[in-house]
């Protein structure tokens, strides 16, 4: 079983930055795609960002420039550097792991493990 727990949500003006972290627990952390998702109040959930095993990225247009994914393998922890953020960024934030090997980037349905979620205010 994988486990993951989200930190970094809050509340931020328009034009700041924020950091989130999902420290992964169990299996292997090397061989999983890893991704964030996020969702707003009557809205479909989103892909945000993935990154493989290898390291390779990619991100949704409304946020290319803008976020970064990044992964720790030491310390099984990958994170979501949110730059410039806007008010249409409120969500809630999920990571979600799983298995790479397949086709690229993962659909919402490969990935077998998720957070609990950390909500991203932006105000303006």
């Amino acid at each position: 079983q994988v486990a993951l727990v989200e930190s970094g949500g809050g509340s931020v003006q328009a034009g700041g930055s924020l950091r989130l972290s999902c420290a992964k627990f169990g299996y292997s952390y090397i061989t999983y795609c890893m991704g964030w998702f996020r969702q707003a109040p009557g809205k479909e959930r989103e892909g945000v960002a993935q990154s493989d095993s290898d390291g390779r990225t990619t991100y949704a247009e409304s946020v290319k420039g803008r976020f970064t994914i990044s992964r720790d393998n030491a310390k099984n922890t990958l994170y979501l550097q949110m730059n410039s953020l806007k008010p249409e960024d409120t969500a809630m934030y999920y990571c979600a792991a799983g298995v790479c090997g397949g086709r690229w980037p993962l659909a919402p349905g490969d990935f077998g493990y998720w957070g609990q979620g950390t909500q991203v205010t932006v105000f303006s």
